[in-house]
């Protein structure tokens, strides 16, 4: 896939390319594995997580390809066989793919994307599809945090210049949109993909000015009818506020408009909106609404809130592009097993650190919901051919603590996992970003309040069938 002249096809850590090269040397280049990626800890220590990435991670699959000027350089490292070269000169991606749905709830140690197929080339998209999922998941989990703390107030993402490098401003702008936000400061995100662009003016436009009352005026007869000053450039109470009033009412009410808001940026954000809140509703003005800025996260727009804040809306800029208190997303990818003679052998990662031991097995996800509320009760990891009967009993137990056992009855069952690539050629069904948006706020929906907690959130179970769990603790024995 060429973006700004790079051939993302090259955009693999260079032992899949090694590794590959020994595949195809061995005679492995049609040796069929599978992969699993899957995550081991929720950012934060929430609750859940949020899958997004899907787009963009299949609109690199379908477009792999070496060129000339890859070949070339692959050529002179000096350790790749010709008969590796030519092979990638005439690459075709043949594997399937399955994939959890973006804007779905997801949870550690279960399956997100499966990758199935010859070793040679699932090996080879490790990377991809590992920057892919990892970045827009923390960044859409991160916002949906922040969106849930601001109870119903509108919250726009505000960080393009502090996101790390260009392509994190614009798919952060698109994971905070699935994750809840309503707009963003990156305009290039509304051009691409339709995310509403806002923003009005910097303290620069102020200082640019004799005064700050000039600064207004001309800004308010240049949009009259989407005025939102910025009024914490000198002072919120005793300049900004009391000119911003002044301005609204010569130069926006006598259009037949109301001003469209105040922004503060700096300050006892607590205390300066209720004041400001006060002060607008003795003017005249109990409908201009007040936006507040200046490093929020999740946590400081709660507290502000809790202290009885006049806020409408909130602007978020650094903590939430870069999930600056988290800001890595522990995606891995493993091999889980292969296939010869048209029988699937399960394979496991052994390791002293019981998280890090992989769940073997061609595998597939379910997600169950009790009927009457339509809650999630728990995931189940099962082996690829296994079906849940939702109209027979079905005992979950915990994976760790195996003698904590569950019946359920009267559930709905689904499963989570949909294919996206068929031998190669793309099946996935295409939604809009507003179709992503609003599954993902329905499915959110969908887990009890208890999973929503910021702190000590409820352990949301993701269980492996009795099946997946004998094969599992079998070839722990063996090892």
């Amino acid at each position: 896939m060429e973006k700004q002249g790079i051939n993302l096809t090259m955009l693999t850590d260079f032992y899949e390319i090694t590794m590959a090269n020994g595949y195809l040397e061995y005679g492995m280049e049609e040796q069929i594995g599978c992969f699993d990626m899957f995550f081991r800890k929720i950012p934060d220590d929430g609750g859940f997580a949020i899958m997004v990435g899907v787009k963009q991670l299949c609109d690199y699959i379908k477009n792999i390809s070496f060129t000339q000027q890859d070949i070339a350089f692959l050529r002179s490292k000096g350790c790749f066989s010709e008969k590796f070269l030519a092979y990638l000169q005439d690459f075709k991606f043949s594997c399937d793919i399955w994939v959890v749905p973006e804007g779905t709830p997801i949870f550690p140690q279960e399956p997100i994307v499966v990758v199935k197929g010859p070793m040679i080339q699932a090996q080879f998209v490790e990377t991809m599809i590992l920057l892919t999922i990892n970045h827009q998941s923390l960044i859409a989990t991160k916002a949906n945090r922040i969106v849930r703390a601001a109870e119903g107030r509108n919250v726009f993402e505000f960080g393009s210049r502090r996101a790390q490098g260009s392509d994190a401003a614009v798919l952060g702008a698109r994971a905070a949109y699935i994750g809840g936000c309503m707009g963003t400061a990156c305009t290039i995100a509304e051009e691409l993909y339709g995310i509403p662009a806002v923003g009005t003016m910097a303290h620069s436009w102020v200082q640019a000015f004799d005064s700050e009352y000039e600064a207004f005026k001309a800004y308010a007869n240049l949009y009259p009818d989407k005025c939102v000053l910025l009024i914490d450039t000198f002072n919120v109470l005793k300049s900004g506020l009391p000119n911003a009033i002044k301005v609204f009412n010569e130069c926006v009410v006598p259009t037949g408009n109301r001003p469209a808001g105040v922004r503060i940026d700096s300050g006892d954000i607590t205390y300066l909106t209720k004041k400001t809140r006060k002060i607008l509703d003795e003017a005249g003005f109990a409908d201009c609404p007040i936006m507040a800025s200046n490093s929020m996260d999740e946590y400081i727009i709660r507290d502000t809130l809790l202290q009885g804040a006049k806020i409408d809306s909130f602007g978020v800029g650094e903590r939430l592009i870069t999930s600056k208190s988290e800001p890595v997303f522990g995606g891995v990818y493993k091999l889980v097993a292969v296939e010869k003679g048209g029988k699937v052998i399960p394979k496991i990662k052994k390791s002293e650190n019981v998280s890090k031991i992989t769940t073997p097995g061609f595998k597939t996800l379910y997600r169950l919901y009790e009927k009457e509320t339509n809650k999630a009760i728990a995931d189940v990891v099962t082996l690829y051919d296994e079906v849940i009967d939702e109209n027979q009993p079905y005992t979950l137990f915990d994976p760790e603590y195996t003698w904590k056992k569950k019946v359920v009855t009267n559930f709905t069952v689904r499963k989570l996992l949909v294919q996206a690539f068929d031998k190669g050629e793309y099946i996935y069904p295409d939604k809009s970003l507003e179709e992503i948006k609003q599954y993902c706020k329905d499915q959110i929906d969908t887990l009890w309040d208890e999973v929503l907690r910021f702190e000590n959130p409820h352990n949301y179970y993701v269980d492996l069938s009795q099946k997946l769990w004998d094969m599992k603790y079998k070839l722990l024995e063996e090892n």
